[in-house]
């Protein structure tokens, strides 16, 4: 597809973050974990891709695993670390694929990995968070949860913390795995946790997003939503962007839990949201992607794919990447909602498509497909 020209431009700015003192130009050439470091699956420093040559994105290589691949693919030191239904925890060479090695847990590993100070964190259905080293795969600790681990693990300041279907939030040392604290929500939790200026948010099977204390893990606040929440908490601005099983996308008050809006998409919104430049991003069960307004929650834009979007969206220099259902990969852009590119995955069978997230970083989009391969597109 021909790239689209239209004059719209996207600046880079390098300030303190509206997400609560952290930078969101840290680290631009990666994408270390499921929110990125910001909280917002939004890389703000992307410099290459843009809403003028996306639509010449093509396949710069692709690694096959031996199972499904739902984790989202995270970068950092030139390398791409990503899980597979196979139960392996790969290392590849973010220029040409080629794997550096790989790590054998006990179940498959849809988790996305967590990658800091030369370690990677990723959880796995066997139920345990491991630690591994990021430039050798030689595991450093491992904690058992006793539960599936399909929580992405999210590292600030030398603490993990992960969800467990054992109903459990936990917040263990970085550096030995030995647990700080656990929250019991009262059901599962499969949802990543986002943690800012002192608090962890987090969804839960029990309908019920949650702002622990990220020091001691004692309750906040909890809003009901009413619906299972499997979608990860985006957080900007001081407000708390979720989506929910009944329908609906809330923003929240991160300090009181106090519903700001509300928008109700029709379908369930297990996808979680990014947040760029005042505007909210989220897939849907309808398979519609939704830009809203960050502010009042009024609808901008939506995109219909065919297919269910639990790809949570990943936002880079006015593009707007996630994947569908149908097997594609989706390019669009972010103001007007208008297709750049999009590119078909191998995924032929019935109920395959692409659930893993994308990650953009340093000019090349990395995904994750049903079909067993990680993806890394780039310009020629």
């Amino acid at each position: 597809m021909k790239p689209i020209s239209v004059a719209f431009l996207v600046l880079c700015v390098c300030f303190v973050s509206s997400a609560w003192g952290q930078s969101p130009c840290k680290s631009p050439s990666a994408w270390s974990e499921f929110h990125r470091q910001n909280m917002q699956r939004w890389n703000p420093c992307e410099k290459v891709l843009n809403i003028n040559n996306v639509g010449s994105l093509q396949l710069k290589w692709s690694y096959t695993t031996g199972g499904r691949v739902r984790s989202l693919p995270a970068v950092k030191y030139g390398v791409v670390y990503v899980g597979s239904w196979d139960s392996n925890v790969y290392a590849l060479n973010a220029s040409n694929g080629a794997k550096l090695w790989s790590y054998a847990t006990g179940s498959a590993v849809d988790s996305t990995p967590a990658v800091a100070n030369g370690v990677v964190y990723v959880g796995s259905w066997d139920g345990n968070l491991y630690a591994l080293n990021a430039g050798t795969g030689t595991l450093l600790w491992s904690y058992p949860t006793g539960n599936l681990v399909q929580s992405s693990p999210t590292v600030v300041n030398g603490v993990v913390y992960v969800g467990s279907e054992n109903d459990n939030v936990y917040a263990l040392n970085s550096s030995t795995g030995v647990p700080l604290w656990s929250y019991p929500t009262g059901e599962e939790v499969i949802s990543t946790p986002a943690m800012a200026n002192g608090v962890v948010y987090v969804g839960s099977y029990d309908g019920s997003v949650y702002a622990l204390n990220a020091s001691t893990g004692a309750k906040l606040w909890s809003y009901a939503t009413g619906g299972i929440v499997h979608s990860s908490p985006a957080l900007a601005n001081e407000m708390v962007y979720v989506g929910s099983d009944n329908g609906n996308l809330y923003a929240l008050n991160a300090g009181t839990g106090t519903l700001l809006w509300s928008y109700p998409t029709g379908a369930r919104v297990g996808s979680s949201p990014a947040v760029a430049n005042g505007v909210v991003y989220v897939g849907q069960d309808d398979g519609s992607v939704y830009a809203l307004n960050a502010s009042t929650g009024a609808k901008l834009w939506s995109y219909a794919t065919g297919a269910q979007v639990g790809s949570s969206p990943a936002v880079a220099n006015g593009v707007v990447y996630v994947g569908s259902g149908n097997r594609n990969v989706y390019a669009l852009n972010a103001r007007t909602g208008a297709k750049l590119s999009s590119y078909a995955t191998g995924c032929n069978a019935q109920q395959c498509g692409v659930h893993s997230s994308p990650a953009v970083a340093n000019g090349v989009v990395y995904v994750g497909s049903d079909d067993g391969k990680v993806y890394a597109f780039g310009l020629k």
